[in-house]
């Protein structure tokens, strides 16, 4: 008889996003007339570049020839995106990478999901607070997270507050962990980590044998000359980092698929014996047998992005984003909220009023303005209290959401 793994009962039932386009399913079948703008979902609007289109054209010609034509690929990715990753994204920072160490992908969320596959049922793992959901869902369908609490916390997760309180700069831990998750520039509360606070956390997982998951998925999004845009930018970051890139939110790969995971060879982890084992060829025998490769296609259209023209447009889209951003900030605080984020990252955190939890301002907006935002309590224990609002709208249905929102507030204010 073969039983079901139990790890995954523990989970909520349905996935943060899930539940949200549930709600919002359910809302506009009450109300069919209503127009809901979404300012929650992270899903880019803007079409590819052109760079990129062409270049999806040329491989598709070049595909429909016997001569062109390509199946299997390199489960580690094809060389001359990878190279091409090394030479733009790397090397112009001072980084010296290999692309051995370079595993392409199709898009950050199944790495940062399945590279914990590595370590030991047993470690122990630290995440900052409020969190991708990811990191620890993944985590708790292979039964390392523990039981799951009224509160939400897992009791095997140490969980490391990140709040307007403490300027959302989480503290080092306080007990012993094997794995911390870091995501910078930060989903969902749209902040960023300076360098020394970064090398604080390297010089601590170099002396604690800690391994540090490094989500850099929004960094082309860093305005701020002085904030890391790679954590080898780091001292000493080579020997205990694993970082994950992602093409979705940089070149609007949400539905093309591709990306990246850098592992220096490096990184190492300790076996039971007392010795050490270096995870880079750990991942590549995992990859190997479990991964057959991101499409030619898509990683060929990835490779136009580093051209001169692609890397223009793609900045050119970028800055589209940030203008939302730079609205939505400056009308959300304009109207009293408390708003962090948006500054360097494409997501906007806001602190709910009077105490209303993230879960009910989520309804009232729905409600109130035909708004969608994130509930924050979605994220983590330390993001209840706050939502997420998300950059990759339209301007002309941020403005329109902003300003239903305006009127919202103030009709709730007058009355």
């Amino acid at each position: 008889m073969a039983f079901v793994n139990e790890n995954f009962l523990k989970l909520q039932a349905n996935y943060l996003f899930a539940d949200i386009a549930g709600k919002v399913k359910a809302y506009k079948e009450a109300c069919p007339d209503a127009e809901i703008i979404s300012l929650g979902i992270g899903d880019v609007t803007q079409p590819l570049c052109p760079a990129v289109c062409e270049a999806i054209r040329k491989v598709a010609d070049e595909m429909s020839s016997s001569p062109g034509f390509h199946g299997y690929g390199p489960e580690q990715g094809y060389a001359f995106l990878r190279e091409a990753i090394l030479k733009n994204d790397f090397l112009p920072r001072g980084i010296d990478l290999c692309i051995e160490e370079i595993f392409i992908n199709d898009g950050a969320k199944s790495d940062t999901g399945n590279i914990q596959e590595l370590i030991s049922s047993d470690a122990v793992i630290g995440v900052t607070d409020p969190v991708y959901p990811v990191y620890v869902d993944s985590n708790a369908m292979n039964g390392r997270t523990g039981e799951k609490d009224a509160r939400g916390r897992w009791s095997n997760v140490t969980y490391l507050p990140c709040n307007a309180e403490n300027d959302f700069i989480p503290k080092l831990p306080d007990r012993t962990i094997d794995v911390i998750y870091l995501c910078y520039p930060n989903n969902p509360t749209g902040t960023v980590i300076t360098r020394a606070e970064l090398q604080k956390w390297v010089d601590y997982a170099l002396e604690n044998d800690v391994i540090i998951f490094y989500d850099s998925a929004y960094e082309a999004y860093i305005r701020d000359a002085e904030i890391p845009h790679s954590i080898y930018e780091i001292s000493g970051a080579r020997k205990c980092a694993i970082e994950f890139r992602s093409f979705s939110k940089t070149a609007g790969f949400t539905g093309v698929r591709c990306g990246y995971t850098i592992i220096p060879k490096d990184v190492t982890a300790k076996t039971r014996q007392g010795g050490s084992i270096a995870l880079n060829p750990l991942w590549l025998r995992r990859q190997c047998t479990k991964f057959n490769g991101a499409s030619y296609i898509s990683q060929r259209a990835a490779e136009a992005i580093y051209t001169p023209e692609g890397k223009a447009q793609i900045r050119s889209v970028i800055d589209y984003y940030m203008h939302n951003a730079d609205l939505m900030v400056s009308t959300l605080r304009g109207l009293g909220f408390d708003v962090y984020g948006g500054e360097n990252a494409p997501y906007v955190w806001m602190r709910t009023p009077a105490d209303i939890s993230s879960w009910q301002f989520f309804e009232d907006m729905l409600l109130g303005a035909n708004v969608v935002c994130t509930p924050g309590a979605g994220f983590g224990p330390s993001g209840e209290g706050y939502v997420r609002f998300t950059a990759f709208g339209t301007h002309e249905k941020t403005a329109e959401a902003l300003r239903r929102i305006s009127e919202w507030t103030e009709d709730l204010r007058n009355n």
